[in-house]
């Protein structure tokens, strides 16, 4: 009898750059104080990439981090999937520049472009490459440069975003209680303008226009933004507990990603659960995008906070607008 392919998680790593903007750093220069930021974000720090620092470089770091957490050398590696959308250029793909500073090559690297929702869409694609039994070892980093695409003269959204890596890396196991237990993914493109970057790709490329315009920063239209990431997240916790038969109580930790603190008190009260339960890194870091949750999950991880044979929550809801769900037992 054909033994049942699952995927769990072998190892994590992350990275965050040294540079730190606090509050008192926005209030310097724009129309804002600690006082109006904290209550509206949660936000506290968050942390700037160095001139030399990129989505590959950064990657790498974490990337490295996990594979010593795993036991494993890059050789192992079947796969890579980068998650991000601030790539360090159009093309090639950051996981082929990450490939080559990780010393590798002849295996697939490819990046994943769900913003927010990245690494809860990679794993699922990770989870279908080692379920199918074609790969053993999939690499999944969660990683983004926001900083290079907000717009700091914009105090709604200069004070939100920060930048760092997170890398997961998904093994095989033939434990049936064990590994990834329960995906949704979904999207609606109708919503696509709520989060963009107008200007910089084939439908508005780059010129003295774009620049002029501020056409390559990203844009938001907050209020729809909070009232739609709020509903979906509700609404992807009731279904994931629905379909996978699991209770809130049956979990060990939500990690949701770090957009605003408000949005993440609306989820854990939807739950019923203490705070202690709900992993928390956006007041330290902002709102990272694909690397949010990878930073969460490595952080809860090192300090004991998630040990083998937990339940944990991924969570997340991003521009497209993508979202997606997982649970996972350790």
């Amino acid at each position: 009898m054909t033994q049942r392919l699952g995927a769990t998680i072998a190892g994590t790593g992350a990275y965050v750059p040294s540079e730190v903007l606090d509050n008192e750093f926005f209030a310097s220069y724009l129309d804002t104080t600690p006082e109006w930021i904290v209550p509206r974000t949660g936000i506290q720090t968050r942390h700037r990439a160095a001139p030399d620092e990129t989505v590959a470089t950064m990657g790498k770091i974490a990337t490295e981090r996990a594979l010593e957490d795993a036991g494993m050398s890059a050789e192992e590696l079947d796969h890579i999937i980068v998650c991000s959308v601030t790539s360090d250029q159009p093309l090639p793909a950051a996981a082929c520049v990450m490939q080559d500073l990780l010393g590798i090559n002849g295996i697939p690297a490819w990046d994943l472009r769900a913003a927010c929702s990245g690494l809860v869409y990679g794993t699922v694609m990770a989870g279908t490459l080692i379920q199918s039994g074609v790969c053993k070892n999939v690499l999944v980093v969660g990683v983004e440069t926001l900083t290079r695409i907000t717009d700091y003269e914009d105090r709604n959204t200069a004070i939100l975003f920060g930048d760092g890596a997170g890398a997961v890396i998904y093994t095989q196991t033939t434990d049936p209680e064990r590994g990834i237990l329960y995906n949704e993914l979904g999207c609606d493109g109708s919503r696509a303008k709520l989060v963009w970057i107008p200007g910089g790709g084939g439908a508005e490329p780059a010129s003295q226009k774009t620049i002029n315009e501020k056409l390559h920063f990203m844009k938001m239209r907050g209020r729809e933004l909070f009232k739609f990431a709020v509903s979906r997240m509700q609404t992807s916790i009731d279904l994931a507990l629905e379909h996978s038969g699991f209770k809130a109580d049956d979990l060990k930790l939500i990690i949701p990603h770090q957009s605003n603190m408000r949005i993440i008190e609306s989820c854990r009260r939807r739950l019923g659960l203490p705070r202690e339960k709900i992993v928390v890194n956006v007041d330290r870091f902002g709102n990272t995008s694909a690397a949010s949750i990878g930073l969460g999950l490595d952080e809860a991880r090192r300090s004991g906070r998630l040990t083998e044979g937990d339940l944990v929550m991924f969570l997340a809801v991003g521009s497209g607008m993508t979202w997606g769900a997982t649970i996972i037992r350790l």
